[in-house]
């Protein structure tokens, strides 16, 4: 069976969604079974580059693959998910079988948000596709529940433990440093960490927290220049594979006190080395970082945030028995190999369908 991945290209666009469409595209027991391609329907750039891109890629698409027996297309909330109703439109006029891969981790108040003319339309390419990919449990049953969905089923994302070995070391290195990855911002919770820090500070002086991703980073480094917290902060900016690992590498804990999430990338990474990890309790989380593994503080909740910061300082044995819980984990639910066994099932189905 020949399979075609749709969705934004791994190596010219950034993001969970692209890591999670690369790991696919390149693990070698999906592709001895099946022959398994990936499309690029978008590509990072400015908004011209963006239009400009995502409409030629569309037609190009129309015009060329039409020669695959399942298509898995990946789709955020917002434009993503109306422009990749496009694509199932024409895979449907073909005849053949497509996936749709929920990531966008503000999806149902993006449909609350849109008149309902739109919703109607999001409701109707939720339900042309054959198969609809939900993250996680939470997402699985509130998907059902909003869109009145038969046709959904659980995928997490997966981890490549062997390319992250690398950053496990003893949890008392760096005990005192902290690693935020994804998008700086207000729905990641990059505000309350700033703060958090500058309280947390006047306990652990030498306390050093790196952001690592995209976003707000001139507005970012301009607050924590303003609050002299220069020698605790720093603003890293996007962090490629090596990058990242690096950074990891350089700390204990991975801390993400978002308001939004569907089941972020960055956890199951931190957790994968063995990182303790620091969160909220919204959208997949609760369902991997739970007491034993971890601190859930609440949304917002700056001074609960900057304690479970200085624990995390101070409490060796803790760290120690969360960084061994984490890795074994991801080990067991969580690894690439946990995913793709998944996936290769959901292929199959559809398949023999």
């Amino acid at each position: 069976m020949k399979i075609l991945i749709v969705g934004p290209s791994p190596t010219r666009s950034k993001g969970g969604m692209a890591t999670v469409i690369e790991e696919i595209v390149n693990d070698e027991k999906l592709n001895k079974q099946y022959d398994i391609d990936v499309y690029e329907s978008y590509i990072d750039g400015n908004i011209f580059v963006r239009i400009f891109y995502s409409f030629f890629a569309f037609i190009k698409f129309c015009l060329t693959k039409k020669n695959y027996d399942l298509y898995h297309v990946h789709v955020a909330s917002r434009g993503s998910t109306f422009r990749k109703g496009l694509y199932i439109d024409v895979i449907k006029k073909w005849k053949k079988k497509v996936i749709l891969h929920i990531h966008g981790a503000q999806y149902l108040s993006f449909f609350d948000s849109i008149s309902v003319h739109k919703q109607k339309r999001v409701i109707e390419i939720l339900k042309n596709a054959d198969l609809v990919i939900a993250l996680s449990e939470y997402w699985k049953s509130a998907f059902e529940e909003k869109f009145n969905l038969t046709n959904c089923r659980v995928l997490e994302n997966g981890i490549d433990m062997t390319r992250l070995a690398p950053a496990i070391q003893d949890s008392r290195l760096h005990q005192e440093a902290f690693l935020a990855l994804g998008r700086i911002g207000q729905r990641k919770g990059t505000y309350d960490l700033i703060r958090a820090v500058e309280v947390a500070r006047k306990t652990v002086p030498n306390i050093k927290c790196y952001l690592a991703g995209d976003g707000d980073i001139d507005k970012v480094r301009n607050l924590i220049k303003s609050k002299h917290l220069e020698d605790n902060i720093q603003v890293v900016g996007w962090a490629n594979f090596e990058k990242k690992l690096e950074l990891l590498k350089a700390v204990s804990t991975v801390v993400l006190p978002s308001y939004d999430e569907g089941l972020p990338m960055s956890i199951l990474e931190g957790m994968a080395c063995g990182k303790t990890i620091i969160s909220t309790p919204v959208g997949a989380i609760p369902e991997v970082v739970t007491k034993e593994n971890g601190i859930l503080v609440p949304v917002g909740n700056v001074k609960a945030l900057s304690e479970a910061m200085i624990r995390c300082c101070v409490d060796e044995a803790m760290m120690n028995n969360v960084s061994k819980e984490n890795i074994e984990k991801i080990k067991n639910n969580y690894s690439m190999e946990c995913m793709h066994k998944k996936l290769l099932a959901f292929y199959h189905d559809l398949e023999e369908a």
